[in-house]
């Protein structure tokens, strides 16, 4: 999973990729991509990695990509270059500031760049769509495809974003490659200073987020960053001091995975547990692809154990003797926490 950490200049945006990378990338305006990866924790590979003992425990991963900031519409607007690089991500992590920052003379305002951002983002896939448009009625193509654009045009001219139009209103299909950004998975991080890290979202600025059909939490990444660097015992101290539930990390893993609608299952044996990442409805066959395309294509059934079956009866034999094993074949839908078994022949 590739996720974009984009903001505008001076939101601490590297310093939350920092935080959540255990990285130590130098902070400051401009630069180049940088990319970290991020573990995603869960205990049930815990769990199963303590009952198997393999040479080798893989856990599903994050991938971020911090996108160097830029000033905004406030300002000159966002570059050619960095429209394109977010594109290129397939969800958006925008970081807004609401601290003071001594190397910019302007206050913060998160709500002013939260509708900068948003603003930005759909004019960039209005042009995209307006000259789609004029081309493919030029070019007398299929006039599904024209329907869709005209469709996503007259959202975008009312200022909605294309995330907010579900697919029984809009069909996807024509969009591929384009990389329309408003329709790209957005999660919103409200960057605060030390002393206010255990504050909850304000209500207006939360109501801002639901308007652009985004999800949102706070944080402050300085304090991420000294969280990451803890032993787990010192970690839940200081989080608990701070007021906190949890650290920032494992409240943006849990918020991407429901924006994303994504599930882990799990493959398992004395080489390896691993937990692979899906889209949710997934099916057998396809769910097989994600391991190995050779399992794709020779498919033949599926030998299933659910998470919560297994932890009751401890072993996959005992799961087998009580009769519980699920036998499913191409077109069963994977649930989340499923432990997989594929037998095939290429």
């Amino acid at each position: 999973m590739k996720i974009g950490l984009v903001g505008f200049a001076g939101s601490g945006k590297t310093t939350v990729f920092n935080a959540m990378t255990g990285l130590g990338v130098p902070v400051g305006f401009g630069g180049e991509v940088r990319l970290g990866t991020v573990r995603v924790p869960d205990p049930r590979v815990d769990a199963l990695s303590a009952r198997y003992s393999p040479r080798k425990t893989t856990y599903a991963e994050m991938r971020f990509c911090d996108i160097p900031g830029e000033y905004g519409a406030a300002k000159k607007g966002l570059s050619p270059r960095t429209l394109q690089q977010i594109r290129e991500q397939e969800a958006l992590c925008l970081v807004l500031r609401d601290f003071e920052n001594p190397a910019l003379a302007v206050p913060p305002d998160p709500a002013g760049a939260l509708e900068a951002f948003g603003t930005e983002c759909l004019l960039a896939d209005l042009d995209i769509v307006e000259r789609r448009l004029a081309r493919a009625r030029k070019e007398r193509a299929d006039p599904v495809e024209i329907a869709a654009f005209e469709r996503a045009r007259d959202a975008l001219e009312r200022e909605r974003p294309l995330r907010n139009v579900s697919r029984d209103e809009l069909d996807r299909g024509p969009f591929r490659g384009y990389g329309l950004l408003t329709d790209r998975p957005l999660l919103v991080l409200l960057n605060r200073s030390e002393d206010r890290a255990g504050e909850t979202l304000p209500p207006d600025l939360a109501a801002g987020f639901d308007a652009m059909g985004a999800a949102g939490l706070a944080l402050s990444a300085p304090v991420e960053a000294e969280l990451a660097d803890l032993e787990p015992d010192d970690r839940a101290a200081f989080v608990e001091a701070l007021g906190l539930r949890e650290p920032a990390l494992a409240r943006f893993i849990r918020a991407a995975y429901g924006l994303l609608d994504l599930i882990s299952f799990f493959t398992v044996g004395p080489d390896e547990v691993r937990a692979w990442t899906i889209r949710r409805g997934t099916r057998a066959r396809r769910a097989a692809g994600r391991i190995h395309s050779d399992l794709e294509r020779g498919f033949i059934r599926a030998e299933v154990i659910p998470y919560e079956t297994f932890a009751t009866y401890g072993s996959e034999q005992a799961v087998k003797e009580a009769g519980l094993l699920q036998v499913e074949g191409k077109d069963y839908v994977v649930a989340d926490g499923d432990i997989f078994h594929v037998r095939f022949n290429v």
